[in-house]
């Protein structure tokens, strides 16, 4: 196998543009690290946030930190892996934009034969997400009302999929009735299209005035005011990311009036930061999908020369479901 290989760098923050394909040499990996041929990498709105300097890392850098495939080479320490393994990852460092990459072993996860790469890198981000916002920061019991910012996204299909395996009725927003009927088809409980109705007034509604125990809100900016409008009083704003831009300025009197209101800022990294958690909540989600709970659902395809046509299609609100780049 050759050292050179394909792969997507920048040299600058900007707009798509500055999504550069070039050749770069792949060491032999560290004693704590495997090599991984990768069979296709996931995209998400986190790579846009580095693209564009909202997320920082030094300069030039990779971008992308989830995918899948087999263990071509191991470091001396290594010991959960060998290789031929099928192997994912959802939460590595930068750099997964390439055909072959190093990882840290405790950020791999072994891959059940029943899912396929693709499937994996579709949904280790996205689902590892769902995992620890409805397993570990607010865990879902079964009869909750629930808000679910972009429910027909790629995180949100799944939400609404594993909410309705628990039992819990989740209120999803989106942006079009072609969202709203995938979001129902995927298990939503209910949807509002924020284009034309008011979603806080809809909430109420819908919970006959109680309103919810907790929100999950990965928009961000636009939707903070709102968000905080739907939950009960001592509810959680669970704010785990910033499609529109990051919340700033956060009042804590604004808090108190809103009904003693909890906020939680959650990312992932410290919710699997040791490799038995990582597998655990791997597992977790693995398990749902071979049960059939789960459908991951795949609506774009790119190959890795197509990133930067593959970020505007997400940021532009054009894509559902999940969106993976094929490197086979």
């Amino acid at each position: 196998m050759s050292n050179l290989v394909k792969a997507i760098r920048i040299e600058q923050h900007g707009g798509p543009e500055v999504l550069k394909l070039v050749e770069i040499e792949v060491a032999a990996p560290a004693d704590n690290e495997v090599t991984i041929k990768q069979h296709a990498v996931g995209l998400n709105f986190i790579d846009i946030y580095f693209r564009t300097g909202l997320y920082k890392a030094p300069l030039p850098h990779g971008l992308g930190f989830e995918g899948a495939g087999e263990v071509v080479a191991v470091g001396k320490k290594v010991k959960r892996f060998k290789i031929g393994d099928r192997v994912a990852y959802g939460q590595s460092p930068i750099g997964a934009y390439a055909q072959v990459r190093n990882v840290p072993e405790a950020q791999v996860v072994s891959l059940p034969k029943g899912i396929s790469y693709e499937e994996a890198a579709a949904m280790m981000l996205k689902g590892l997400t769902v995992q620890y916002l409805f397993r570990q920061t607010y865990r879902l019991q079964g009869g909750e009302t629930i808000l679910f910012h972009a429910a027909a996204g790629g995180v949100g299909l799944i939400a609404c999929q594993w909410a309705k395996a628990l039992k819990v009725k989740l209120i999803g927003t989106v942006s079009s009735p072609e969202k709203a009927a995938l979001a129902k088809a995927h298990g939503a409980w209910e949807v509002i299209d924020y284009s034309k109705e008011n979603v806080a007034q809809r909430v109420l509604e819908l919970t006959k005035g109680k309103k919810c125990p907790v929100v999950y809100d990965g928009v961000g900016k636009d939707t903070w005011e709102t968000s905080l409008d739907c939950l009960q009083p001592r509810g959680l704003m669970v704010s785990y990311g910033n499609a529109s831009g990051s919340v700033d300025g956060v009042s804590l009197n604004t808090l108190a009036a809103k009904g003693s209101i909890f906020v939680t800022r959650p990312t992932l990294g410290t919710h699997v930061n040791t490799a038995e958690k990582m597998q655990a909540a791997a597992d977790d989600l693995f398990s749902m999908v071979l049960k059939k709970k789960i459908k991951i659902r795949i609506d774009q395809r790119y190959p890795l020369e197509q990133a930067g046509v593959a970020q505007a299609a997400l940021a532009s609100r054009k894509t559902t479901g999940a969106t993976v780049f094929t490197l086979d």
